[in-house]
């Protein structure tokens, strides 16, 4: 089942490796990749117990000095103040230009460590090992670091690429059901904005919300589809100037819902999947697609067991005055990722305020 997939970049294309039980051979992936002998795997206290003992062993084997550094869990904990503890354990085990940062985690474990391997010294190599599968199909591949600032997600950061990404499919079996979800939120969200064959083969399920609910065969061609899909378009657009902005869909709105309720009340994925659910029909509000095709997004989103409602209590005036701070925001405009079929959408920042507001209102409900 092993799969090898190119990120093709400018400056410097990486290797995502997919295999299972791959964990243990990380430190002979590494060694390859002429890396000096100081390494820093950055966790949690979720993952690390785990995983931590496994991944060490096997890079102390290929040679390496190892040294950790674990952060708390939790995307409120996605701040310059936890940040800092990374620095600080840099700083402490002297590592130098050579050495490499090791995200042993999700996505807000990949994105802080990523970010700090990109400002300390000016840059440090930096591999990741994604544990959950948001992490695995999306923000582990593309680069975007970064930790969020009080008003807004993601709005402090910077484009680092890993050296590798390194995906073992057999860690997903202790992830709670409700991150396997938000982890479907993405994988759908490329069958809708780039493989329409992908969407289909998944619609063919009748299950998506567990793993004990998809084959080993399904499950492979999840992560394979996710991460070529992922790569095709960094690989086109590395720094988000053009096409790399339709990895957005879904995450317009649903990053203000995640921001308005603290990072608390809404996991990532299930923001995206809200996300999806009202581009879905802003989109069909404008006559871009047909209603049969919101019915069968929709369908796939309630398949993977992820919400279409927004969380009650949810002022949705705050939610349109949140969009305005997002980073997409251009000249004043908030830009929509809006689909026109099944495998393909198209970005635009002509979406009247009243069409928001109004279906909006309509999943408040």
């Amino acid at each position: 089942m092993a799969s090898t997939i190119t990120v093709s970049l400018p400056q410097q294309s990486y290797e995502i490796a997919i295999a299972p039980g791959s964990l243990s051979l990380l430190g002979g992936h590494l060694a390859k990749l002429n890396l000096g002998k100081k390494i820093l795997v950055v966790s949690n206290p979720t993952v690390f117990p785990l995983y931590g003992e496994s991944a060490i062993a096997s890079l102390q084997e290929a040679g390496f000095d190892v040294f950790t550094c674990i952060l708390p869990d939790g995307e409120r904990y996605k701040n310059l103040e936890v940040l800092q503890k990374i620095y600080d354990v840099c700083l402490q085990n002297r590592l130098e230009r050579s050495s490499t940062m090791v995200a042993l985690g999700g996505g807000v474990i990949g994105d802080m460590t990523g970010f700090a391997a990109a400002t300390w010294l000016r840059g440090i190599n930096f591999v990741q090992v994604p544990t959950t599968l948001l992490a695995m199909v999306d923000s582990s591949i593309g680069g975007k670091t970064g930790v969020n600032h009080p008003q807004g997600k993601n709005l402090i950061g910077a484009f680092y690429q890993p050296q590798f990404v390194l995906i073992d499919p057999d860690v997903l079996k202790t992830l709670p059901v409700r991150e396997f979800r938000a982890g479907m939120a993405e994988v759908i969200k490329y069958g809708v904005i780039w493989d329409r064959d992908f969407f289909a083969q998944m619609e063919a399920s009748s299950h998506l919300d567990a793993m004990d609910n998809i084959s080993p065969e399904l499950m492979e061609l999840i992560l394979k589809r996710s991460c070529q899909a992922k790569a095709d378009v960094v690989s086109q657009d590395e720094k988000e100037s053009g096409i790399r902005a339709i990895l957005n869909y879904g995450h317009t709105i649903g990053h203000a819902v995640e921001s308005l309720t603290g990072y608390t009340e809404v996991v990532h994925g299930e923001g995206v999947g809200i996300g999806m659910v009202a581009a879905g029909k802003i989109a069909a509000e404008l006559g871009m697609w047909t209603q049969a095709e919101v019915e069968r997004q929709d369908s796939l989103i309630v398949k993977a067991g992820l919400p279409r409602k927004l969380p009650p209590g949810l002022d949705i005036s705050q939610i349109v005055e949140a969009l305005q701070i997002d980073k997409k925001v251009k000249a004043g405009k908030v830009r929509f990722i809006l689909p026109t079929q099944i495998g393909n959408v198209t970005i635009t920042d002509e979406v009247p305020a009243d069409i928001i507001l109004r279906v909006l209102a309509e999943m408040g409900n």
